[in-house]
């Protein structure tokens, strides 16, 4: 199950919650459940994305829980399903009617990126509305409008990611993950933006930010020096791994230091994780 649903990556989504919440000014008692929300509709994706390639995966990636014979067919849908119902059922409970009208959105999206649009041209573009609905959510409670560059931040890393994650079986040639780094030095520029604190505590969101395009920038360097399979499905570790610093360099760039330093701790106990089990 935690194979099924790439369970390490789960540390990569409270934090656009957190992130959206800073950014609209509401990081309050109601943020844990909404995060606990985008968490269930995460692994509901993940689920339901290994639902829907389940007869891809048994040519490309037969060692899958559900090629393999691990996992059921039926068993990951209904999970799929569930944790779906969860999402949306949490986000109501802690966000109120405004939690649960963007949460509706957020999960139509997910499966729509599952079963229709993952391999379409679509299909980075729709990841990334993903996520940028998950942003929002952590906003739901407050003045969404002023998260919104935060969540585009979070959407532009995101289709990056998933650019790159369409080559990780056959391998790409060296414009893509050159294109993707480009991406990748803008997000983190307009991560940093101009700070909502002065002095001492101004350095913190730029520090952030270049531990996010360092971790991150390096691997798809080495992707486009040799663009293999291995090599861009380390870079797609990379992003996802590393997303946590971004987003707590826009938690800190709007005032929230501590809950910034503290999601950029999960960057690397997710890459510990990740040894174990594959967040790709």
């Amino acid at each position: 199950m935690a194979e099924l649903v790439r369970a390490p990556a789960a540390l990569s989504v409270p934090g656009d919650v957190i992130a959206g919440a800073a950014a609209a000014g509401t990081l309050d008692r109601r943020t844990p459940g909404l995060a606990a929300a985008s968490v269930c509709l995460y692994w509901a994706g993940m689920a339901a994305n290994d639902w829907a390639d389940r007869e891809l995966d048994a040519v490309e990636r037969p060692e899958r829980p559900i090629p393999s014979g691990r996992i059921t067919p039926g068993t990951a849908l209904g999970l799929a399903a569930g944790l779906t119902a969860a999402g949306v059922g949490l986000a109501a409970w802690a966000g109120g009617r405004r939690g649960l009208a963007t949460a509706a959105p957020l999960a139509a999206m997910v499966w729509a990126y599952d079963v229709k649009a993952k391999n379409t041209a679509a299909g980075p573009a729709a990841m990334a509305a993903c996520r940028g609905l998950d942003v929002l959510l952590g906003a739901s409670s407050g003045r969404v409008g002023k998260a919104v560059p935060a969540a585009l931040t979070v959407a532009a890393h995101t289709w990056t990611v998933t650019a790159l994650s369409r080559r990780e079986v056959s391998g790409a040639d060296t414009r893509l993950p050159l294109t993707t780094l480009a991406g990748t030095v803008a997000v983190a520029a307009t991560a940093v933006g101009v700070s909502s604190r002065r002095g001492r505590r101004a350095w913190l969101p730029a520090a952030l930010a270049g531990w996010y395009l360092t971790h991150y920038g390096r691997a798809q360097a080495r992707a486009a020096a040799e663009p293999s399979a291995a090599r861009v499905r380390e870079a797609v570790g990379s992003g996802i791994t590393g997303l946590p610093t971004l987003q707590g360099t826009l938690a800190a760039r709007h005032g929230s230091g501590l809950a910034g330093l503290a999601l950029a701790a999960a960057a690397p106990l997710a890459r510990r994780l990740v040894r174990r089990i594959s967040a790709t």
